[in-house]
């Protein structure tokens, strides 16, 4: 069954997730930093830590958000340029401000588009991204296919994503902050309840660790990778082209 944050709502998962995000974006960057204790960041910069040695130039971010993923990239170098693509208009809207207060407009660009459908060519790449989109996916192997495509043969691609902690007593407190806590200071903040149930609801529902190196490899991807952060609350998967 596929999880959807408005379970009453008969339009689909990619309808609804686009909805979603258009109503918490204006509070979506402090959520971030305040229910994850800052944690996020670090997250970020580590991601972005397994593109040093490829020293990217095009790099297309995928479900780009307000665009924190993507400015970190561009500590990879003065040739780093990043494209993000997201498919909430309010989520991007609060990334091109962040763009323009931050003179970034050389180097950073954000336009509504479709993960699932990227208007780009093959291999117009040298890496791409992904920070906490992947399980919102409404086809998740059509999502990770089209990063394929477009990503160059010798090409990179890091995703973080929340993953599931599988070790005694780290599991239960998580599980224990993600369904009662989370959801009542998520609501409290974003006026969205279904945001903050939807979020672990979609983390439990999602194939992490193993099963996503797997999925990974189907679409054809190689030499893939699972790293697993603060005892497994977050991932980095890379893998190659």
């Amino acid at each position: 069954m596929t999880v959807v944050p408005y379970k009453d709502d008969p339009t689909g998962k990619k309808s609804q997730v686009a909805q979603m995000f258009n109503s918490i974006a204006g509070k979506y960057d402090f959520l971030n930093h305040f229910l994850s204790a800052g944690t996020d960041i670090y997250w970020r910069r580590k991601a972005v830590g397994e593109l040093k040695q490829l020293r990217p130039a095009r790099i297309l971010d995928i479900a780009t958000g307000t665009g924190d993923f993507a400015f970190e990239t561009l500590k990879l170098g003065e040739q780093a340029h990043v494209t993000g693509v997201d498919i909430s208009e309010g989520m991007l809207e609060v990334g091109r401000r962040k763009v323009r207060d931050r003179g970034l407009g050389h180097r950073v660009e954000l336009q509504l588009g479709d993960s699932e459908n990227l208007p780009f060519e093959d291999n117009s790449f040298d890496a791409v991204t992904a920070s906490f989109g992947v399980r919102n996916f409404e086809n998740l192997k059509q999502g990770l296919a089209e990063m394929h495509r477009v990503l160059r043969p010798g090409g990179k691609v890091v995703i973080l994503e929340f993953s599931k902690p599988r070790t005694f007593p780290f599991k239960q407190a998580y599980n224990f902050y993600f369904r009662h806590i989370l959801p009542v200071f998520g609501k409290l903040i974003s006026k969205d309840r279904a945001a903050y149930t939807y979020l672990p609801e979609s983390v439990q529902a999602f194939p992490d660790g193993p099963d996503f190196l797997t999925i990974l490899q189907q679409v054809g991807f190689t030499s893939p990778q699972w790293q697993p952060l603060t005892f497994g609350i977050s991932s980095i998967y890379t893998a190659t082209k």
